[in-house]
């Protein structure tokens, strides 16, 4: 999710980064206006649809049979929930809270935890930030001028290795210097 929802980088930003005595929460910027925009025009657009189609089902549930209003309830139900699906993406936040030597990844989405996980830091050296790239690079095997434009430069990828040796995905990002600075950050708040 750190394509798009990006982590802060340094202390100085202070509705981001909440520091309390030992314990360090990083908190993701949300996505930007434009996507704001986006929403309000695809809720409209569903809010379209409902319109179009309330009549008929409406219509399907009280003249069908069970089946049929079991798929017309469906329907309404899915299209209700369009609206809140599309706008969890809007309150989605992840949070990093670094307390000694324990990592915290909480997920939530309209401020209420959905997932969280937590790590165990035994050494500085265990945070590691690696290029990632999922498929072959074949602009850049071709290496024509021509072709400059549509090399695929994958994006960098924020490792932590757990003490029983898995290796824990901490955060992604197409800036490495990005990475280097979150990961900085991590390791200095000790």
């Amino acid at each position: 999710m750190g394509l798009m929802y990006v982590f802060p980088v340094g202390e100085d930003e202070a509705d981001f980064v909440i520091k309390d005595g030992e314990v360090l929460t990083l908190k993701t910027y949300g996505l930007p206006y434009i996507f704001w925009f986006y929403a309000l025009c695809s809720i409209t657009m569903i809010f379209f649809m409902f319109l179009g189609i309330k009549e008929p089902v409406l219509k399907l549930i009280s003249m069908g049979d069970d089946t049929d209003a079991l798929l017309g309830y469906s329907l309404l139900t899915f299209i209700g929930f369009l609206p809140v699906f599309l706008l969890s993406f809007f309150f989605y936040e992840k949070r990093i809270v670094k307390n000694k030597n324990q990592l915290s990844l909480i997920h939530k989405i309209f401020g209420i935890t959905v997932f969280s996980e937590k790590f165990l830091v035994e050494k500085n050296d265990s945070l590691t930030v690696e290029a990632f790239i999922e498929t072959p690079n074949v602009a850049r095997m071709n290496s024509r001028q021509d072709n400059v434009g549509f090399q695929n430069k994958g994006y960098f990828v924020l490792w932590l290795k757990s003490a029983d040796g898995k290796k824990i995905l901490i955060d992604r990002h197409s800036r490495k210097v990005d990475l280097e600075k979150l990961k900085t950050l991590l390791i200095t708040n000790n």
